[in-house]
């Protein structure tokens, strides 16, 4: 089977599919107990990680239970920072913990954009589940890559964990922008490096995730928000033309236009603060949209998930569209609710 038989990949190349593609944010993890087993005998998160059978193996879960119709390589957004030399590790229910990055000898001291060996075990577990998937599916289910977006792993960097209002690294951004703007360049370039890897592995389709690009006020949104994305993406296309790739930018609003405006991406994730209504007029015209069911919604289950997926489908229906949530499922979310929005969303 071509990589665009694939139901995802055809809505990703513009077609109006029969039914929408389905595939979640975080699909692979916690709420499912399989996973859950896997994630013990591992070690800690990062173990997991780099270990290419296991996080094979958690990518592929949801997939045998679900059928969703991408699966989503299991890693993380840091493992870039980790990979460039930078301190990183998880600390049991707090979350990723790093060892900050905040001024121009900090950053001298990280390893060259190019050099990713520590990456290797995940482009590793991009080639087993390319072949897992292949052997499986048939290729009906596609493979999603991803990295984070710079400004998103650069809040990381600099404050050393997830800050409520990325307030560490709008600091710098208004303090020494010349700091901040070299440590993006880093990561834009140590991104479409791994992009690139990640495609040449087996991956159809990256999604680049901007899970902070809502804190940056509107004089500093181009900077650095849109320009290293855009710079990331027109990277991988003019070096892997083939390639899908999906912009995910978690409340930025209106600006989602302008990278709707970039001939070179072919889908935008929405959030669920996204209206609907608003994106089926103004951006599903030029582009592929994917979203947006809030996760809470899910977890609530019954009425609330269905009148949702109503909702989302109703006001989408007219054009390409990827069913998926606004944000990753959350960890308490019951088993039997994600297959009743398997059902909703297959049945409609």
């Amino acid at each position: 089977m071509g990589q665009d038989a694939s139901l995802f990949m055809q809505a990703l190349s513009g077609t109006k599919t029969q039914r929408p593609p389905l595939w979640l944010m975080r699909q692979a993890g916690r709420y499912l107990p399989e996973y859950r087993a896997t994630r013990a005998s591992a070690g800690s998160f990062l173990d997991l990680c780099y270990n290419p059978a296991l996080a094979a193996e958690v990518t592929m879960q949801p997939i045998r239970r679900f059928g969703f119709d991408a699966a989503i390589l299991f890693s993380d957004i840091l493992v870039i920072p980790h990979a460039l030399g930078q301190n990183v590790w998880f600390a049991e229910g707090e979350g990723p913990r790093l060892d900050p990055v905040t001024n121009n000898s900090g950053l001298l001291a990280l390893g060259a954009p190019g050099n990713l060996g520590k990456l290797d075990p995940v482009i590793e577990t991009v080639v087993r589940v390319r072949k897992q998937l292949q052997e499986e599916t048939g290729g009906a289910t596609a493979l999603i890559g991803f990295c984070g977006a710079p400004w998103t792993v650069a809040s990381y960097m600099i404050a050393g964990k997830g800050t409520p209002d990325q307030a560490p690294v709008r600091l710098i951004a208004y303090q020494d922008p010349a700091f901040l703007q070299a440590m993006i360049d880093l990561l834009v370039e140590a991104s479409t490096t791994y992009l690139v890897a990640q495609i040449d592995a087996g991956a159809q389709a990256v999604q680049i995730f901007e899970s902070f690009g809502g804190a940056l006020p509107p004089a500093l949104f181009q900077r650095w928000c849109y320009e290293p994305v855009t710079r990331i993406i027109r990277s991988v296309k003019a070096q892997r033309p083939q390639a899908r790739v999906i912009v995910f930018a978690r409340g930025v609003g209106h600006n989602l236009m302008a990278f709707g405006g970039v001939a070179e991406v072919d889908a935008l994730g929405l959030d669920w603060g996204v209206d609907v209504n608003w994106a089926a007029r103004a951006l599903q015209p030029m582009k592929t949209v994917q979203g947006n069911l809030d996760p809470l919604a899910l977890m609530a289950g019954g009425e609330a998930l269905a009148e949702g997926v109503r909702r989302i489908l109703g006001a989408l229906s007219d054009g390409p569209h990827i069913f998926n949530l606004g944000h990753g499922i959350q960890p308490t979310t019951p088993v039997a609710h994600v297959e009743e929005l398997v059902r909703l969303v297959r049945g409609a």
